[in-house]
């Protein structure tokens, strides 16, 4: 956004501001050193916000400058627009327009409704599955659940585009500070903790801290590593606890921001942005994005150039969103071999289900056939929404003979706009796009061969003379 030239109509999020801080239209104006009646005029959308006022008042009142830009509302508003095509909804008519004046003029209240319509969603869900004697009685659990703490960071880290300016430069600059582009890594940050914190690192037999990789111990001023962990798991775990002894007065300001509901959304978020921060410290920004760009965000690569683990750098693709240098808006999902999604982060807008499993056409699923191999895909949503992903088989290498080695395939994807800027495109762009949906429960696709649930918002019908390839068949 060129702040410069564009006119800025946001009096409605100024007014919410300005009442939520207790100020009076007279307090504001003397604090931002305008007119009261300039004032009241930008309330009105009377008169555009200057960018000289907008930065004052972002100084002022310590905010960020993109949380009252109009674009902070698209996403808000392409959520409304995917839930009203909902049934439920059909007797309504509601054009985009008239979303974005209802987001502009009251945010919260959309979010509410958000907020209001996922809960229907998990509720009616959970209904069907305690109606089915064979359900999974551990999903309904995690349903149950999925208001708590982890669906609450989930948003947290879904609402901030999942990055974190501040964390993300701290990290940055403790890697220049260490070094890190000539030295290897483990050496510079084992040194690191031990100078400056007095903690040994120390490389342990796995039956020394049985069922754990990794144990801090801040009485013996010692952190163990099992000899489990792969190089990649072992410096990614230094990194993460220079970060909480270095710089968790950020990340606890960070959270303090979020206002999350309990103290286990705030320990997990915790957790959450420390391992953002040990990321952020071996993967540093700009000289990762550049890498990135310049070897059109070939993972195997980059996993080589910065010694890390294919997870960990396919996920540090979807944290790249800072401001002045931005990368390709990534999603990331991590799913096991029964479909389960056990990590999920979102640069853009891609919908992810909140309970369940990924769609069974999406080639997630198919890439476990084939491991190391990456498979490339053009998946649509039922919203037209068109995707470019990839998707990849990997095994996690953490532990002895006897244990079950555990496989995840990683998906990684974007909008098919921004496929020509990566190396799996190419010469795959004509791919015929298989149509998907979020979840078998919200996906409202007939004839689908692979369908396990009935859609929970269409009437099903039956129909004795004839056998349909899926057996749900619902009006509609």
């Amino acid at each position: 956004m060129n702040m410069s030239t564009q006119k800025l109509m946001i009096g409605p999020r100024i007014r919410q501001l300005r009442q939520s801080l207790g100020l009076t239209q007279l307090a504001m104006a003397n604090d931002l050193g305008i007119s009261t009646s300039y004032m009241n005029l930008i309330e009105r959308n009377q008169r555009p916000m200057s960018a000289k006022v907008l930065l004052k008042l972002a100084e002022t009142y310590d905010i960020e400058i993109a949380k009252l830009s109009p674009e902070s509302d698209a996403k808000i508003v392409q959520e409304l627009s995917t839930i009203l095509k909902n049934p439920a909804y059909g007797s309504y008519t509601i054009s985009n327009a008239e979303l974005r004046d209802s987001v502009g003029s009251s945010p919260d209240f959309a979010k509410a409704f958000i907020a209001l319509h996922a809960r229907a969603e998990e509720l009616t869900v959970q209904a069907s599955l305690r109606q089915d004697t064979l359900a999974d009685r551990d999903k309904v659990e995690l349903l149950e659940e999925s208001s708590g703490a982890v669906e609450n960071v989930r948003r947290f880290i879904h609402d901030s585009q999942n990055y974190f300016d501040a964390i993300d430069k701290a990290a940055e600059n403790l890697a220049d500070e260490m070094g890190l582009n000539n030295r290897q890594p483990q050496i510079a940050l084992s040194e690191r903790l031990f100078e400056n914190h007095g903690i040994k690192v120390r490389i342990v037999p796995s039956d020394i801290i049985p069922s754990r990789l990794s144990l801090f111990d801040p009485h013996n001023q010692r952190l163990d590593l099992s000899e489990l962990l792969p190089q990649s798991g072992r410096r990614f775990r230094i990194a993460y606890q220079l970060g909480l002894l270095e710089h968790r007065d950020i990340i606890d300001r960070t959270i303090t921001k979020a206002i999350l509901p309990s103290k286990e959304a705030d320990d997990l978020a915790r957790l959450s942005l420390a391992n953002y921060f040990a990321a952020a410290v071996l993967m540093p920004y700009e000289r990762f994005l550049k890498a990135a760009h310049d070897n059109h965000y070939d993972v195997e690569l980059l996993t080589r150039r910065f010694d890390t683990s294919y997870e960990q750098t396919a996920h540090r693709l979807t944290t790249l969103q800072r401001k002045s240098a931005r990368g390709v808006p990534f999603f990331f999902v991590r799913v096991d071999m029964a479909g389960n999604i056990s990590k999920r982060f979102s640069a853009g807008k891609f919908h992810f289900s909140r309970f369940g499993g990924a769609c069974p056409l999406w080639n997630i699923h198919a890439c476990f056939q084939t491991p190391g191999e990456t498979i490339p895909q053009i998946i649509e949503m039922p919203d037209g929404t068109k995707y470019f992903s990839v998707a990849r088989a990997v095994l996690r290498p953490e532990g002895a003979h006897g244990q079950h080695a555990q496989m995840v395939a990683i998906g990684l994807g974007c909008e098919l706009g921004h496929a020509d800027e990566l190396v799996y495109a190419h010469g795959n762009t004509e791919l015929q796009p298989t149509p998907i949906g979020v979840n078998c429960y919200l996906c409202e696709r007939p004839a689908c061969r692979s369908r396990a649930h009935a859609p929970i918002n269409r009437k099903l019908s039956f129909d004795e003379r004839a056998r349909d390839q899926s057996i749900f068949r619902f009006d509609g």
